[in-house]
Order: C-alpha cells, then structure tokens, then sequence
C-alpha cells in the first residue's frame, strides 16, 4: 500500500496525532507553526497517509537567513509508533515487529515527505533542506538519513540532548531525589520571605522577562530573540492556556524568570533568565520548583529543562546550566543530530559560516 502526503489544516486533526505520539516536543504544535506565520515565515503543515490512516507528520518552515535560504522541520518528522499504524488487522503496517521492519517502515515515511519537501524547495528557490530529528540517536535512525543524502549539520538548530525529569511521584519524592544541595537551596529560598515567586499570562511580564533577558545575554554572549519574538512566541500559547510566565523576586528585585510551556503531558522550559546580582539568594531554584508545580497541577508527566551540554568540560558556555538543571534529578534524552540535505553550491556558503559560527562560540 503506498504511502501519500496531504497538507493538514484542521488543527484537531493534527493534535490529535500528536496525543497519541510518545516522541514529540511543542515545536511541532499547532500552535508553534502559529506562532512561525505571525513572524513572517511561510510554513507547510504535511501529513503522510495510507488511505485515510495518517501515519506521520511534520511542520515545514521556510527560513531566510543571510547566510541562506532552506526548509526546516523542527524536532520533526513524528512517526505513529508502527506496531499501532494500521487500524486493519490485515495491514502491513500493523504487522511490524522487528527492527528491521520498523526502520524500513520509517525510511519510507521520511522519503516520502522528502519527496514533496525536495518539489516545495524547488518552487520556493531554497539551497538545502534541514531536519532537526525527534528521533532517538541510534545506528539504525543514523542510517536512515545517511542512505536519502543527508549530512550532519554544522550547528543545531534545537536541543540534540535533553535533560528530562518524570513528575508522577509525589512532591516529597521529588525533593529527596533531587542533588542535597539543589534540595537544601530550594528550602532555603522557602524560608526566605523576601524571596516571591510569581507567575501569570500577562504579555506585559514579557517585557520584565526581557530585561532580565538582556542581563543574561550579557553574560553568556549569545544572540537573543527580539522582544517581539518573545511576545509573539508567549501570545501563540496564551489562546490554549499552554504558556507561564515565572517571575522570582528578591527584596521586589526581580533576580530570575522563565517561560515554560505546558503542552500535551509535558512541561517545556524553554526560556530562561538570570541576574548574579545576589548569588547566595537561590531565587532560581525555588523558580524552577515552582514551575514543576505547576506541571503537575496541569496534569504533566514530564517536566523538560530543554537542552544541556553534551561534555562535562567545565569549559562549555553551558556547563553551570547543565549543573544546575541535573541537580534536580531526571535522565538525558539524544536524538539524531540535525541533518542537511544539499540541494545547490549555495549550501556551502551557509555550511562554512555556520561552522565558523560555532567555534566562536566554544560549542
């Protein structure tokens, strides 16, 4: 039976999928590819079918950069589990068991999306085509790119290694699994009264994010996204009540914040923001505790402190940020590193600029 892909514009169609996944994060919600068309970027919601049995999907983005113009799929594509695919007990796909027929099941489906990808990339004049897969690191899912062309890319685009924590137990179990002195400095800040932790939705406490945002770019010298960015970004999950905004106040100074977002089970840590102003004030710890809270009074499994370093270096720009995120327990998740596929000699100017981008930044 063979596979077909039709572009998906009901969102329930397509977050109903998605709740049935098991690997997936927000960046390929609804809502982000919202999110995408409000910043300007044209965007294409596809979706591979056999009959009307949809089998995976993905979110496309048209990215124009300087450096070059390419597609983009966001810790995408996502796979039905293909024990479960085929809705017909007769149907191939509901017949696969070994590991060999699963890789073949997914090859298929992402050389099928690259087939209408490599047609979109041709209309709209782009050099390459780049995955950020949500696909767990392993020789098999390695093979499966390096066998339709793809290269590793330069950078990534978004985390390859994640730092995840399961919140089902109970607050107390979580405390006593924590590091002693994660454990010992959120109490510490508990017991402090000038230390206030705040959430809200209001897009005026983007604002108050950013200026601590700044502070923070500062300091780890990185490029920032805009403050309209960061609105647009919040606005897209406000609609849903998918988004929180953390505000942690020392003495009425505001010393860390976060935007977390609760999507689909799993609480995303996806902004963050510090000041060293007081650094024996643990404002952050008791921040990152109240965060998990609240993912678990939203009915959340998971709680993803988003990426950390791939080294123990104490080198690494975001070694102190590993640290403190694995202080409070979990396990790391890799996926495959993000892969190109070349389709002009334009490719090479972006490979080499991006290259050169990274070892600046000591990555």
């Amino acid at each position: 039976m063979g596979f077909k892909i039709r572009e998906i514009n009901n969102k329930k169609v397509w977050e109903e999928f998605l709740s049935r996944t098991n690997e997936k994060t927000f960046l390929q919600s609804w809502n982000w590819g919202e999110f995408q068309k409000v910043t300007g970027n044209k965007i294409w919601r596809l979706g591979v079918y056999t009959e009307d049995n949809l089998l995976g999907l993905t979110l496309v983005i048209k990215i124009i950069a300087r450096r070059g113009v390419f597609l983009f799929c966001p810790h995408g594509p996502i796979v039905k589990n293909p024990k479960s695919a085929g809705r017909k007990a007769d149907s191939p796909e509901g017949c696969i068991r070994n590991p060999k027929q699963i890789q073949n099941y997914k090859s298929k489906i992402l050389n099928t999306l690259l087939e209408r990808l490599k047609k979109i990339a041709k209309e709209e004049g782009v050099s390459f085509i780049r995955i950020s897969p949500i696909w767990e690191r392993n020789r098999e899912n390695i093979k499966i790119f390096k066998t339709l062309g793809f290269r590793e890319a330069p950078i990534h685009m978004h985390p390859e290694l994640t730092w995840m924590l399961d919140i089902t137990p109970d607050e107390e179990q979580l405390l006593m699994q924590m590091r002693k002195t994660t454990r010992y400095l959120i109490r510490q800040a508990q017991k402090n009264p000038d230390v206030i932790i705040s959430n809200s939705q209001k897009l005026d406490n983007v604002e108050k994010f950013n200026e601590l945002y700044q502070i923070t770019v500062d300091r780890h010298n990185f490029i920032p996204f805009s403050l309209d960015y960061l609105k647009n970004e919040v606005s897209a999950f406000l609609s849903d009540n998918q988004v929180v905004i953390f505000l942690g106040r020392y003495k009425e100074e505001i010393l860390g914040s976060a935007i977390v977002i609760y999507w689909q089970g799993t609480a995303f840590y996806h902004q963050g923001a510090s000041s060293l102003k007081y650094p024996k004030i643990p404002v952050s710890y008791l921040l990152q505790w109240e965060a998990i809270k609240e993912a678990k009074k939203r009915g959340c499994k998971i709680y993803n402190f988003w990426g950390i370093a791939s080294t123990d270096s104490s080198r690494h720009p975001w070694a102190g940020l590993t640290l403190f995120k694995k202080g409070f327990s979990g396990y790391e998740k890799e996926y495959v590193k993000t892969q190109d596929l070349p389709l002009s000699k334009k490719y090479w100017l972006n490979y080499f600029v991006e290259k050169l981008r990274k070892t600046r930044r000591g990555l």
